[in-house]
């Protein structure tokens, strides 16, 4: 292949077949991009604290932080499989994620057991938020099937939210 062809190759469009309109895949494509920089912004997150969790509960809270970690890290190839699935284009490096990310790294040093959980927790509740708003725009295209993966997602995110912020309680009864 020579370079002229190299370049058409690198520049043509993917072509999957879809019944959705360019607009939807415009969009919805984007959407779910940036769903997919938070979920890996999370999830390193999520990991960061699972590492560096301390203190009485730590079992407890490093089990809870890999177990979540997992499930996010899970979402990340459906999410960018849908994407391609419909035509568009997906997340190319860290820096992209970086560019698209609406959750804040934490970089600190350390962070107490119980600042963890809370921060996750409210992380999960924007990202919950932004899957709403992701489900809505898919419902405006009629793309049912991201929508109904979406639905998953949430509830996955709800739960999640539930779990850290039960964990994070003191003991008194609410």
């Amino acid at each position: 292949m020579n370079s002229e062809d190299a370049l058409i190759v690198r520049t043509a469009p993917l072509g999957t077949p879809t019944d959705l309109s360019a607009d939807a895949v415009r969009d919805v494509s984007a959407a779910l991009n940036a769903l997919l920089a938070d979920m890996l912004a999370l999830y390193v997150k999520t990991k960061n604290f699972h590492w560096h969790v301390s203190g009485p509960h730590f079992r407890d809270y490093h089990l809870l932080l890999d177990e979540q970690a997992d499930q996010i890290f899970a979402t990340t190839d459906p999410i960018a499989e849908r994407v391609r699935k419909i035509g568009g284009r997906t997340i190319h490096s860290v820096g992209h994620i970086h560019r698209l990310q609406r959750l804040l790294d934490n970089d600190a040093d350390y962070v107490t057991p119980l600042d963890m959980l809370a921060e996750l927790r409210e992380d999960n509740k924007q990202l919950t938020n932004e899957m709403r708003r992701t489900h809505a725009l898919c419902d405006e295209h009629e793309d049912v099937a991201t929508a109904s993966l979406l639905e998953v997602w949430i509830d996955e995110a709800e739960r999640r939210t539930w779990f850290l912020y039960e964990a994070g309680r003191s003991g008194a009864l609410a």
